[in-house]
């Protein structure tokens, strides 16, 4: 007898797909970044690749018959998203990549899930955490040391901008956090597209403000890796992201934590040459097991039976 799958044949293909588009463009997307940084001004750079994933994911959206924000409270959101996400994460992240190697950024990258849990017990709504989620996150913070820790030895030379990474993951999860809690009415296509649009814009005007016209690259290699980023990473990444978001587990959807990373370290050692020092390598390996902990016992938590209210 031939075993049935749980779902329809071009539902569980549209499944693998998707997964295959956050695995690989979004951890190709830091060796991308890497090359457009080194070629093209940053602030103007990122600011078209978010102004065009934005427009492309705007489109879909009206194709889809998703309004616009309706209300000054719904743009708002958007902004403080924008604000956080787009600006304050990626932005600085990007900035970053001027002179931090793409594989260190992607696993740096890897806290952001520490940093949700953490935030997670803040508030009224916050959680307590168990015991092994709190080992979890000593030892991805850990681990964080040791991956900020150079070959050679200490130097402060790019501290600050390795800090600046890990402090964009704490402004990722910040607005991850702030997403769940808000209810937004825009639905989250057209959402993610205005966030896009209002962080392009902000950078659009820095960048100019800047000069980064005056230093703008019509280089190859720099305008083939914002195409990649734009198209691939920006719009069709958030596409199956968000399909995802709808149709998997929050815990199987959160794999890509893992492999991002991995996939971003193979990409910087083939294509652009970088390596990680022996303690960088522990510490990856201490910032994976970290978050499989926290990840796996949250998950169980989450998915216990809860209790019904009493009458």
């Amino acid at each position: 007898m031939v075993k049935r799958t749980s779902l329809p044949v071009s539902r569980q293909t549209m499944l693998y797909a998707s997964f295959a588009v956050i695995y690989l463009v979004w951890g190709s997307s830091f060796m991308a970044s890497k090359i457009m940084v080194q070629y093209l001004p940053v602030l103007l750079a990122t600011s078209v690749r978010f102004l065009i994933g934005g427009s492309l994911l705007c489109a879909i959206a009206r194709l889809r018959g998703e309004s616009f924000p309706l209300s000054a409270r719904e743009w708002r959101h958007c902004a403080v998203m924008a604000t956080l996400t787009i600006l304050m994460s990626t932005g600085v992240n990007t900035y970053a990549l001027r002179v931090i190697p793409s594989n260190q950024s992607a696993l740096l990258n890897s806290s952001s899930a520490l940093w949700i849990a953490l935030l997670g017990t803040l508030g009224p709504g916050g959680h307590r955490l168990s015991p092994a989620t709190r080992t979890g996150l000593a030892l991805g913070f850990i681990g964080v040391g040791c991956v900020l820790w150079p070959r050679g030895g200490f130097v402060t030379a790019h501290l600050g901008w390795q800090l600046g990474i890990v402090f964009g993951c704490l402004c990722w999860a910040s607005g991850t956090l702030y997403y769940r809690s808000m209810s937004p009415r825009t639905p989250p296509l057209m959402f993610t597209a205005m966030q896009m649009a209002i962080g392009g814009l902000v950078l659009l005007v820095a960048g100019l403000v800047t000069g980064d016209a005056a230093r703008w690259s019509w280089a190859p290699a720099g305008l083939a890796s914002l195409a990649y980023v734009a198209l691939m990473s920006s719009a069709l990444g958030y596409c199956a992201y968000i399909w995802l978001m709808r149709n998997t587990t929050p815990a199987r959807l959160g794999t890509y934590g893992y492999v991002n990373p991995a996939i971003a370290t193979v990409l910087g050692w083939a294509v652009l040459g970088e390596t990680l020092s022996g303690v960088q390598i522990l510490g990856t390996l201490v910032i994976l097991a970290g978050v499989t902990l926290i990840t796996v016992f949250d998950t169980a938590r989450s998915s216990a039976p809860t209790a019904k209210r009493a009458g």
